[in-house]
């Protein structure tokens, strides 16, 4: 019977990761596609590169068909080491080697290219890789705040990304927006973002990191400016104290189960191992891209991580009925 439950639960949240792609961006779907200048250039070098490969495999096809078909003489056939047969070899090494290395500089071209700007970033944000989360921290001092797995950027604006590894090495990849980047324990990396035209942009790790590494997603939401400055006033906004006796039993909950990890800035859960969940109910998607963010999906989420998302360093947080409904208004409020 558990045997049954456990695939209820993989079937159910398959369907769920299934909505959550069909209701915002498919990891990988838009890589033939450019939302900003730091991606334009990347484009162009993949269809190049896409045009040679399909290029040397017509030219091979086209050889060996050659090669079947032709009606061979009479004669006794020439060894392969005559000089007449050389010629073929010295062609081909020639013309090889002169493809490699106009790729080679082509390539270090778009790298000059993307390496920085075209002017002075608006905006600076850290970006720090967990298994399998992202950390993404705005501002400092006073202006600092936290969110998790959700990046926003103004529109028409350069935005410098620092990047960070909490354990292992993960690759940051947005790939309509930018290329990939690595980012490596003890080494800050950097990378530059830009969207032409608001919308949201999948992210993805592309550097396997572990068994949940297909579950390590992000988005980018690229805001107009005006949009966007409501977004970071309303990130940095304390919550208000709990009013009812419901969400009171719920924050007290949260702190003795939660706030061992999980921040909520304005209540005494101040744990940093966990996404920040202040303004959680304010995320369109949660665990990493795995789920659509709904009242039903996130209670899913926290009793049962561990069938949702095998391997998360979260292990399932189990319920009476009351606590949960008592859990599940106090979450409400996290807006």
């Amino acid at each position: 019977m558990e045997f049954y439950a456990s695939r209820a639960w993989a079937q159910a949240a398959i369907l769920e990761r299934r909505d959550a792609l069909v209701s915002g961006h498919a990891p990988l779907a838009y890589f033939l596609h450019s939302g900003g200048p730091a991606a334009h250039p990347v484009l162009r070098l993949n269809w190049v590169l896409t045009a040679v490969c399909c290029l040397v495999c017509l030219i091979i096809a086209a050889m060996l068909i050659v090669a079947i078909f032709r009606r061979r003489k009479h004669a006794e056939p020439r060894a392969l080491e005559s000089q007449d047969g050389l010629r073929f070899v010295y062609f081909g090494s020639a013309v090889s080697t002169l493809a490699l290395l106009g790729i080679a500089v082509y390539m270090l071209v778009v790298l000059a290219e993307v390496a920085d700007p075209p002017h002075e970033p608006a905006l600076t944000v850290t970006v720090t890789a967990y298994d399998w989360w992202w950390k993404i921290d705005y501002g400092d001092g006073a202006d600092h705040f936290t969110t998790a797995n959700e990046l926003h950027i103004p529109v028409g604006l350069p935005v410098l990304i620092q990047l960070k590894s909490a354990d292992v090495i993960h690759a940051f990849w947005v790939p309509e927006l930018s290329g990939k980047t690595q980012a490596i324990p003890g080494v800050e990396n950097r990378q530059w973002i830009q969207a032409d035209h608001p919308g949201i942009f999948r992210g993805q790790c592309t550097q396997y990191c572990g068994v949940q590494h297909a579950h390590m997603a992000l988005e980018v939401h690229a805001q107009p400016r005006a949009d966007f400055e409501r977004w970071v006033v309303a990130q940095k906004t304390s919550l208000p104290t709990p009013a009812t006796v419901q969400t009171v039993r719920g924050a007290k909950l949260f702190e003795e189960r939660c706030a061992g990890c999980h921040m909520v800035r304005g209540s005494r859960a101040a744990g940093v191992q966990a996404p920040d969940l202040t303004h959680v109910q304010s995320r369109r998607l949660i665990a990493a891209g795995t789920l659509v963010n709904t009242p039903q999906n996130l209670m899913d989420w926290i009793e049962n991580v561990q069938e949702i998302k095998p391997g998360a360093l979260m292990p399932d947080m189990k319920f009476s009925p009351a606590d949960a409904g008592d859990m599940s208004a106090y979450l409400a409020t996290l807006r």
